[in-house]
């Protein structure tokens, strides 16, 4: 839990806040997202009005943003072209990637834990796609650092795995970082999902292991994934 990103940013944004300033214009001046500024100044407490920034006149991209833009919708596109629509065997073993580098097992539960929503979502769709889970024994844990809206993470991972927060195991909250000299921070939640389909764990790793070394057999990274 030694994550320490955008510490410096975090306090700006807070004594921004204690003059009054809007969101909007904070995000500005820090450049960072107005969803971050409002998770870290949600506790700020600051006498008077909200202060309006002045209103200028708004910048144009310049010619080395437009083309970098340019370029990043470019290649978006021209992934969404080459991958197209996952076929029901891409989608199996793209789930079985996923799991074999972020998954765990143990004896009737596998876990997955992941702070990318989009990762999270894909493999608890992969989940409920491929095996028979019994609804009522899925889990989900966060590990949220101190500072962060505990009841308003537990709405957004409950909206994107599809799991009630009354399923929700007791959290981690990370303490202070001492070496810091600043509490420690980390605006994504680790979400670690367990569940205990028909499969047996010891099954359930059979079963990765035979599709990976199957899809890749007699190739360099077949004879990889069998050590």
């Amino acid at each position: 839990m030694g994550y320490r990103g955008k510490l410096v940013e975090r306090r700006q944004a807070r004594q921004l806040r204690r003059t009054g300033l809007p969101l909007t214009e904070i995000a500005r001046r820090v450049g960072v997202s107005k969803s971050s500024v409002s998770l870290w100044v949600r506790d700020v407490e600051f006498d008077g009005p909200v202060v309006r920034a002045a209103r200028g006149r708004r910048r144009d991209p310049n010619a080395l943003q437009r083309r970098k833009q340019g370029e990043i919708d470019r290649l978006l596109e021209e992934g969404r072209v080459r991958i197209g629509q996952l076929t029901e065997r891409e989608f199996l073993v793209a789930g079985v990637a996923l799991y074999a580098g972020e998954g765990a097992k143990r004896d009737g539960a596998v876990k997955f834990a992941n702070s990318d929503p989009r990762m999270v979502a894909f493999y608890c769709a992969w989940l409920r796609r491929f095996f028979e889970v019994d609804e009522t024994r899925l889990r989900l844990r966060l590990y949220l650092h101190e500072g962060l809206d505990l009841d308003a993470s537990i709405a957004f991972w409950s909206e994107v795995t599809g799991i009630p927060p009354s399923q929700f195991q007791k959290p981690y909250r990370a303490v202070p970082d001492p070496a810091s000299g600043t509490p420690s921070m980390c605006m994504d939640a680790r979400v670690s999902t367990t569940v205990a389909p028909r499969p047996t764990a010891l099954s359930w790793g059979s079963f990765t292991r035979s599709l990976v070394t199957r899809s890749f057999r007699g190739s360099s990274t077949g004879r990889a994934a069998a050590c």
